[in-house]
């Protein structure tokens, strides 16, 4: 095989799809037989200059995806399987690659590069290759400008894919140092200076201790803000990117370059080119984000010696920053809004607009006032619209009562403008504002409501009519009918929309079957508005809503009859939207006993979407079918049978993750639907949930919720679940483990670590209840202590988030309620039954307090019976 490699390599590209298939077919086998000679082969094609350019560069690729997946159970097996090859095939692959960095074809050299650093990612934390960076150091200083720039690649990559604690401080000083050298004015190839300046970018992670010596942070700043002012614009684009990067990293190290950042950004937003200039907005963008960040963490409570500080950067920029930001609004393209992934200046410009906004609060509102009265009615479209995307940008983040007057005073101008205006992107801008009016400034919160009774009706048949409009007009017009909608979702019985309700459903109808419904997401955003339409309605519609059902069945037996691959969105909003009226209508008893008449068509069409290819139309059918268990209670034992398969493969459903995981949902939907009645189905259920958690391919995010559900399924079966213990029961503690002494910066991991200890501790919580009162109760006395024990842990790990907080607290409870004087003891002589009982009942959250509270009075029981 490796004498004919290069050949192989070029069929795998042909156009003729037999010799592609079997040519990748070979390779397979040949990587899955010998996969050390296979590494080595594709890395000796990579190095050979003699070598075709195409068999090169998948050689390359191919070998990157030997040690590479997105999958994470794959990675780790890849990970393994190159850790585990011989050390000398390693050698030759490893100089195989170091050499392809001198190759004169550019692709070969990329590729290397990329290969270098996955190995590193693999290597460099098991101690191997430690030559490595000296390696690549050297070759910064050879003279061929191929090869610098090459090396400069590898070690931006390398600085992407390893953590910066496997990289020693003096070896990073000196990337540093070469990278940044490369970046200088001094530096004659400007290939050189590009693959510096991208670089540095991917380095910024590991440079704390450089960026918090004066001295050395100053000269990487001047270097940047040299390359913002190069000849050449990919590295002007690059050396914002890395000020981006440094915004959010280094936020606060950035006082004494204010100046500096305010003078390159404004020349970029107003003579450069546009990559250029929408890196220019982002940074002023990262700024808003981190202070943003700083004062929400703070609650509004912001004062001098809180942890983070915040500069206040953005509010003292205003002045000069608005009005640059307020030229790019008239930067629009024609035709912008028909072009989904459309990105441009006046959009950047109005969303770091928004966002100085949320910044700086009531203190945009005069700054941008002028701008919209100057140009609002302007009979240049461009003014007209800019002005409308300014007023948009600004509704998030001044207090309603900076904003209500002015709302109030344009309201009816927006609303005539989206009638007459001749221009389409004015129109659009308008729907999106009106929209944003409803959301931020409509509400049982406001004080004084913006939308009256009186324009009320006004503001609908406006919408309804630009529901007729061009598509973008029409999805923004549905956008803000759904936030209109939701503002009114707690008004009770005489909600304003009540008495025009039917016409907004037709309306909202009328849209979904429009033959160009296809187009700017119309036909998703009129159904997502009529659930939300449905879900704020009140009762005196419940009769219209009921009307609906038959309509949407019909809709979604249509769609599944006519076998075409786009209709797995549609079937997922339509199985939504089913869901969202069963909700609504089964939580009353009246429309509940309507409701569940139609239950045998809707659970028959249910299952056939499963049929159906699309996971999403999947996930929304599951959804549905939990909530007509809910609705339904214990009669909807007559579904099971049918159903049971595809909750079943919905529990099997690894691929998509998301499918699985709202499948452990719905097992808690029938759960509480039907109590015991579930019986019979547990042994399935259990045996799939069991094998799920022992699975190294099951994504971390279901985990919780699986454990949560032996919980569910033992409080539906009680004393039933005593077959299951000794699975549960050891898997439950193994997990427990995992999940104490968890030390880590990271909030992600810490995040997931504090939803899979309240998984765990739900499933205790309802094992617990569910063997209360019963004569089986005592089977769960050996489990006790090792359940105090894990209560005692996590107390004294001090990181609980309030959830996880109450849910062990309660647990504590469980535990003395079920097993009372048996466990008695134990509760006194541990540290959750004295001191974090103690700290609960004196918590400054409500929740907490009440769980404490029961709790106390448990254990009061068990152990005054104990003693």
């Amino acid at each position: 095989m490796a004498m004919e490699v290069t050949q192989v390599l070029l069929n795998a590209q042909s156009v003729d799809s037999a010799v592609r298939n079997l040519a990748e077919e070979n390779l397979k086998q040949f990587q899955e037989q010998n996969l050390s000679a296979f590494v080595l082969s594709l890395s000796t094609e990579l190095a050979n200059n003699e070598k075709p350019v195409d068999s090169r560069k998948l050689a390359g690729l191919i070998l990157k995806n030997a040690l590479d997946a997105k999958e994470h159970h794959r990675r780790l097996e890849l990970t393994q399987r190159w850790l585990s090859l011989d050390a000398a095939i390693k050698g030759q692959v490893k100089s195989c690659l170091m050499q392809t960095l001198f190759s004169l074809v550019v692709d070969a050299r990329s590729t290397a590069s990329q290969v270098i650093a996955k190995i590193a990612s693999i290597e460099l934390p098991h101690q191997q290759w430690p030559e490595l960076i000296d390696s690549l150091l050297a070759n910064v200083h050879q003279p061929q400008p191929h090869v610098k720039q090459a090396t400069l690649d590898t070690l931006g990559y390398l600085c992407e894919e390893v953590s910066s604690d496997v990289v020693d401080q003096d070896q990073v000083n000196k990337i540093l140092t070469a990278v940044v050298q490369g970046m200088t004015v001094g530096e004659g190839n400007s290939e050189v200076r590009l693959a510096a300046t991208r670089a540095l970018h991917n380095a910024l992670g590991f440079a704390q201790a450089n960026f918090s010596n004066d001295m050395e942070r100053d000269y990487i700043m001047r270097v940047i803000f040299e390359a913002t002012l190069s000849p050449e614009v990919k590295i002007r684009q690059a050396a914002f990117e890395c000020l981006v990067s440094i915004a959010s990293m280094y936020y606060e190290k950035l006082a004494s370059y204010m100046q500096d950042i305010f003078s390159v950004t404004a020349k970029a937003v107003r003579e450069d080119e546009e990559p250029v200039a929408l890196q220019a907005i982002e940074l002023w963008s990262s700024i808003c984000d981190e202070e943003i960040d700083i004062l929400d963490e703070y609650g509004g409570e912001y004062s001098a010696d809180s942890d983070l500080s915040c500069f206040y950067f953005i509010k003292q920029a205003l002045p000069a920053l608005v009005p640059m930001l307020l030229e790019t609004l008239l930067k629009q393209e024609e035709d912008q809004d028909l072009d989904e992934g459309a990105w441009n200046l006046s959009m950047a410009g109005g969303t770091c607009l928004g966002l100085v906004a949320r910044t700086v609060g009531d203190d945009i509102v005069p700054l941008v006032m002028p701008f919209i009265q100057e140009n609002i009615d302007k009979p240049e479209w461009r003014r007209r619209e800019a002005a409308t995307y300014a007023f948009g940008s600004i509704l998030e983040g001044p207090s309603p009562d900076k904003l209500t007057d002015i709302v109030k005073h344009a309201l009816s101008f927006m609303l005539a403008a989206l009638m007459k205006d001749q221009n389409n992107q004015v129109k659009d801008t308008t729907a999106w504002t009106l929209g944003r009016i409803f959301e931020f400034l409509h509400g049982s919160a406001m004080d004084a409501p913006v939308i009256t009774r009186e324009n009320c009706q006004q503001i609908l048949t406006v919408l309804l009519h630009s529901m007729k409009d061009v598509p973008n007009v029409a999805e923004k017009a549905c956008g803000a009918l759904y936030f209109l909608a939701q503002g009114y979702e707690e008004a009770g019985a005489g909600s304003p929309l009540s008495p025009f309700f039917l016409d907004i459903v037709q309306a909202l109808l009328a849209v979904t079957h429009r033959e160009d419904a296809g187009e700017s997401r119309l036909r998703m955003a009129a159904y997502e508005t009529l659930n939300e339409v449905v879900r704020c309605s009140t009762s005196e519609t419940a009769p219209t809503v009921l009307q609906l059902v038959p309509l949407i069945m019909a809709e979604l037996h249509k769609s599944l009859e006519t076998a075409a691959e786009k209709h797995g969105e549609l079937q997922g909003l339509l199985c939504g939207c089913l869901q969202v009226i069963v909700q609504k209508l089964g939580s009353a008893e009246p429309s509940k006993q309507a409701i569940l008449q139609y239950g045998d068509q809707m659970m028959d069409l249910f299952v056939r979407v499963f049929s159906s290819r699309s996971a999403a139309a999947h996930e929304e059918a599951m959804l549905a079918i939990g909530a007509l268990a809910y609705a339904a209670g214990p009669a909807f034992i007559k579904y099971l049978p049918g159903f049971y398969p595809y909750l079943e493969k919905g529990l099997q459903n690894f691929e998509e993750y998301q499918v699985c995981s709202i499948t452990v949902g719905v097992v808690g939907d029938l759960c509480r639907a039907l109590e015991d009645k579930i019986l019979p189905f547990c042994d399935g259920i259990m045996t799939q949930i069991l094998k799920d958690l022992s699975s190294s391919q099951l994504h971390r995010s279901v985990k919780p919720p699986m454990f949560s559900c032996f919980g569910d399924i033992a409080l539906a079966i009680g004393e039933g679940f005593d077959k299951y213990l000794i699975y549960a029961m050891p898997m439950l503690q193994s997990a427990a483990e995992l999940t104490v002494r968890v030390t880590t910066a990271d909030e992600d991991i810490l995040e997931f670590t504090n939803q899979l200890r309240n998984g765990i501790l739900e499933a205790y919580s309802g094992i617990l209840q569910g063997f209360k009162s019963s004569a089986k109760a005592q089977l769960l006395l050996p489990f006790a202590p090792n359940i105090i024990q894990y209560l005692d842990a996590l107390y004294l790990d001090k990181d609980m988030d309030e959830v996880v907080t109450r849910t062990a607290v309660g647990v504590l409870g469980d535990l003395a309620d079920t097993l009372g004087r048996a466990v008695g003891s134990l509760i006194v002589q541990s540290v959750a039954g004295k001191d974090f009982l103690g700290e609960c009942l004196c918590s400054t959250d409500h929740l907490i307090r009440e769980s404490a509270d029961w709790a106390k009075l448990a254990v009061g029981r068990a152990t005054s019976a104990s003693g």
